[in-house]
């Protein structure tokens, strides 16, 4: 870890996950028997965002919530977790946003979420975090807000010569727009976001490297398409590389995607090169897999660094 901790802009959304484990998912008009139902804390835009807390960031987020028990809580729960709230704000005719989550006995999940608040994150909002996103060393969006914020905050963020990292997650149902792409130093979709955004198939290396170099055409600096099990696969003008993952059973794969982005927001910003980084950031995915939830699941620092050293046998490793 630096001596100066990277300070990271998270514009994104934040949920309360309702998750309910089951055999399997049910099918239509059937209503089965689940294991166990739980609550947690979540968003895409949380999630990343805490996830960058625990490895030692200095993190501020910009999200809405719903005046309600549910946000009371989750707010309590970012200044427990280290997270600058400054521009956490409330909108009072809305719900706090919600997931709804079944997990089935194969470690697959299936996920229903109810924007609430984080469909009025407007631009105004994103404006009033203006000192927040130019100060940062990277700002981080997804598409659980409206994409005009996120655009906004975007063009902040160029405009200061911050790292912009985009999570185009879920994936929207039209194009993105060209600007956004040309505004994204980090584009960093998973396997079926890649699939939505480009129409092209993503099924082996080869497809996902083909899909990326679409995306890489559009502006992106990068694109690191998340591949699950298999890692992750970097492509640049230079070339493209696939960097494993860590094996690990699976439990739950809530927040694997969000805990790869902003662990690798953290490293980026530590210094460490864009491989290393992704390597570092595999190794907070998989471990986030071990456990039930979104929040929950995400490592700590020394948990990330020991799975590290295990797997390098060196302490030392020039990426931490």
């Amino acid at each position: 870890m630096t001596d100066h901790p990277p300070s990271i802009c998270v514009v994104g959304s934040s949920n309360m996950d309702l998750v309910s484990r089951a055999p399997r998912a049910p099918r239509r008009g059937e209503s089965i028997i689940g294991h166990s139902f739980s609550t947690f804390y979540g968003g895409k835009g949380a999630n990343q965002a805490v996830m960058a807390a625990r490895l030692g960031a200095r993190v501020t987020l910009v999200t809405k919530l719903g005046r309600d028990v549910f946000g009371e809580d989750i707010l309590r729960n970012y200044r427990a977790q280290g997270v600058d709230v400054s521009h956490v704000v409330f909108d009072d005719s809305t719900s706090t946003g919600v997931a709804s989550i079944l997990v089935d006995d194969d470690a697959n999940n299936y996920l229903v979420v109810t924007p609430g608040a984080n469909g009025r994150l407007s631009l105004d909002d994103v404006r009033a975090a203006r000192g927040a996103i130019e100060s940062a060393g990277a700002v981080v969006c997804q598409f659980e807000i409206p994409l005009n914020s996120v655009l906004e905050a975007f063009r902040l963020g160029r405009a200061a010569g911050v790292r912009t990292i985009l999570n185009p997650a879920p994936a929207p149902a039209g194009p993105l727009p060209d600007e956004l792409l040309a505004l994204t130093d980090l584009c960093v979709p998973n396997e079926t976001e890649t699939e939505s955004l480009t129409g092209l198939p993503v099924s082996t290396i080869a497809e996902a490297e083909a899909a990326a170099r679409s995306l890489l055409l559009r502006g992106p600096h990068a694109v690191i398409v998340t591949l699950g099990a298999r890692g992750a696969l970097c492509v640049t003008a230079d070339g493209a590389e696939h960097i494993p993952a860590l094996r690990v059973e699976a439990v739950d794969p809530t927040a694997a995607g969000d805990a790869f982005i902003g662990a690798l927001a953290v490293f980026l910003g530590e210094g460490a090169a864009l491989r290393d980084a992704i390597r570092n950031a595999n190794v907070a995915a998989a471990l986030s897999v071990t456990r039930m939830g979104a929040q929950s699941s995400l490592p700590h620092r020394r948990e990330v660094e020991a799975a590290l050293e295990s797997v390098s046998g060196d302490a030392s490793s020039p990426a931490l």
